[in-house]
């Protein structure tokens, strides 16, 4: 197309030269015939751009007004070229509207935020589980508008990781569950969806859970105590019954074990129990466990050992900390064989506090490693009866760990042992000092 508008152009030239020097040979005035055939082929020229303009100003969309030769060539084709993008515009337009159909329709809240956390577009089911209001809140931070700091500390971290289960700001009895993704520029798209009935469910579970617990707890201590008391008095009743005795108390202990684990773990649930804080020791602390595991192998033989830089002391409450690094500590106990290795680590650096506790146990395969922390969930069911755990104490150091905002880490090697490390904000690390207690 261009080689033709070219040849185009230098054929016009050269028919209006020609002209001109026919002109110039009848009239004898080669120089004001060369001019005057430039002149109006520069009128013509002028007066094909004054319509070009007009037409483009005035009526783009309308088809552009007659024209020979090059103009006519420019003319339709970019009549062509905005007919194809007028076509291309209205598809797209029709597939922005499908889906914004389709989004408004969905019972779950999505709202598109821009890069700099301002509100830009929402569904109508935001409107309904957020409050928000079409056009006064679009522009607005999202922040400004969901003040709860627990969101305002979720949106600000910015990893979205997992999604953030809070009560509703317009309906406290109502919960939500926000899961924000990034895509594009820094963009940030926010699903909201209504998880009451969840949440609901999930809280009579665990009040169900502790109310069974607490209320098996007393007969049960009555059933040991009697069975004690037999046992007690084994010369005075008939010795086969002794073993079964013994067996009955061993099941009924470690059903203590269980409802204690349970008890402290529906402790650790509640979200509106508030963590009672206060500075702890962390060097006498992880020596009385390092005793403890040492009392608990025994005849095993392990060797233990204890490392712990503690210049500064950790906030938080001693007891639930105590139990998260025990839970630890003991696993690596009664899962690592005879004559084996466990080493106890505490250090700090400017990320805060961190407890490493490593063996050269039988290790634990990939596929488990993600649901450690679950409830009753075993690697192998029939080791841990042998051991006599409950599968709750990963559980209960996730919980523990949670209300200190800390973060459990886990790396195993099949056949060479494995590596739990809990991590512990710097902002919880106090300065030893003389007002802080002396270790427990």
């Amino acid at each position: 197309m261009t080689t033709n508008w070219f040849r185009a152009v230098i054929n016009r030239l050269f028919w209006l030269l020609l002209g001109c020097l026919l002109v110039g040979l009848i009239t004898g005035e080669f120089a004001w015939a060369l001019v005057a055939g430039l002149a109006i082929y520069l009128a013509w020229t002028l007066r094909q751009m004054l319509r070009f303009h007009h037409w483009l100003r005035n009526s783009p969309n309308e088809p552009p007004p007659e024209a020979r030769g090059i103009w006519g060539e420019i003319f339709d084709t970019l009549y062509h070229m905005q007919r194809r993008d007028s076509r291309r515009r209205l598809r797209l337009q029709m597939v922005i509207d499908r889906i914004q159909t389709s989004t408004a329709a969905l019972r779950d809240a999505v709202v598109m935020i821009d890069g700099d956390g301002h509100l830009e577009w929402w569904n109508h089911a935001a409107e309904r589980l957020l409050g928000l209001r079409a056009p006064d809140d679009s522009g607005q931070h999202v922040t400004n508008l969901i003040r709860d700091p627990r969101f305002v500390a979720y949106f600000d971290e910015g990893t979205f990781r997992d999604p953030l289960d809070i009560p509703s700001p317009i309906d406290p009895g109502s919960w939500l569950q926000y899961t924000v993704t990034r895509y594009g520029r820094g963009d940030r798209l926010m699903v909201v969806r209504d998880i009451t009935r969840l949440h609901n469910l999930e809280q009579m579970r665990k009040d169900f859970v502790a109310n069974v617990s607490h209320e098996l707890r007393t007969p049960l201590t009555v059933i040991v105590g009697y069975l004690e008391t037999m046992l007690d008095a084994e010369d005075q009743g008939n010795p086969r019954w002794r073993r079964p005795l013994q067996q009955m108390q061993q099941q009924a202990r470690r059903m203590q074990t269980l409802l204690n684990d349970l008890l402290l773990l529906a402790r650790l649930e509640t979200s509106n129990n508030a963590l009672d804080e206060q500075p702890v020791q962390i060097d006498s602390l992880l020596e009385t466990i390092h005793r403890d595991a040492r009392a608990l192998s025994g005849e095993r033989g392990h060797q233990i050992t204890l490392d712990v830089v503690a210049p500064r002391a950790l906030r938080g409450n001693e007891s639930e900390l105590r139990s998260a690094f025990s839970n630890l500590v003991f696993n690596a106990v009664k899962y690592t064989p005879d004559r084996g290795e466990i080493a106890i680590q505490w250090w700090e650096d400017e990320r805060g506090g961190h407890l490493a506790v490593r063996d050269n146990g039988v290790g634990i395969a990939p596929e488990h490693i993600g649901r450690l922390t679950e409830r009753f969930y075993r690697v192998d069911s029939s080791r841990s009866t042998h051991t006599g755990g409950t599968g709750l104490g990963l559980a209960i150091v996730k919980h523990v760990l949670l209300r200190h905002q800390g973060k459990l880490q886990v790396s195993s090697t099949p056949g060479k042992g494995s590596t739990f490390t809990c991590h512990f904000p710097a902002e919880r690390l106090i300065e030893a000092g003389p007002g802080l207690p002396a270790g427990h």
